[in-house]
């Protein structure tokens, strides 16, 4: 037999105070290391967004919410993409050049988009951030010019846009309509946000 006797209630005591130890740091660590993780506010004003098309006729216009910004889907008719190379000597970057909004490469094309049918574009004027009004009929209009082919109209300051979502020349806005990242994951479904599929 050892020289030290074993005291049993001080063993017991010790145990027990160390696991009622354990268990409350664990139960003050979790919620300290959880406030580490992003909130469903910050997940949702960065994270990609699901769309179902499958509804959208041609010429009709769909928005949804990204990043806190609207982003429009257009289904264009065979006519709205037609008239979108007759516009090109009256646009201010036809070929979406600069720099201030850089195009996905698989944007880089007359449509502004993968899918000549679908223009995917931030609904935001370049200029001072208000959002254009839809003006898809062609021809002549109150505030646009008579060979209109179709397009959006900024309210504030007159900037108008044809329907790949390029800005006139002469008009207070800078630039094209920003186009988002984006992918089709079917043919009725887009991911907005990330531009290769999930």
């Amino acid at each position: 037999m050892s020289d030290q006797q074993v005291d049993q209630g001080k063993r017991t005591w010790l145990i027990a105070t160390g696991c009622a130890g354990a268990v409350g740091g664990v139960a003050t660590a979790v919620p300290f290391v959880s406030t580490f993780a992003p909130s469903e506010r910050a997940k949702a004003a960065g994270a990609a967004v699901e769309v179902d098309i499958s509804a959208l006729q041609p010429g009709q216009k769909l928005t949804v919410e990204w990043r806190g910004k609207p982003v429009w889907i257009v289904r264009r008719t065979k006519e709205q993409l037609d008239a979108l190379k007759s516009n090109d000597a009256d646009l201010a970057d036809p070929n979406s050049d600069r720099k201030a909004y850089p195009i996905p490469e698989y944007a880089k094309n007359e449509w502004r988009s993968l899918k000549p049918e679908y223009l995917v574009v931030v609904g935001i004027c370049s200029h001072l951030g208000c959002s254009p009004s839809d003006k898809f009929q062609a021809g002549p209009q109150a505030s646009l010019p008579d060979n209109w082919h179709g397009g959006f109209l900024c309210p504030c300051h007159g900037s108008t846009f044809d329907m790949a979502g390029r800005v006139f020349k002469n008009k207070p806005a800078p630039d094209n309509l920003e186009v988002p990242p984006y992918a089709f994951l079917s043919d009725t479904k887009l991911l907005i946000g990330e531009d290769k599929k999930a």
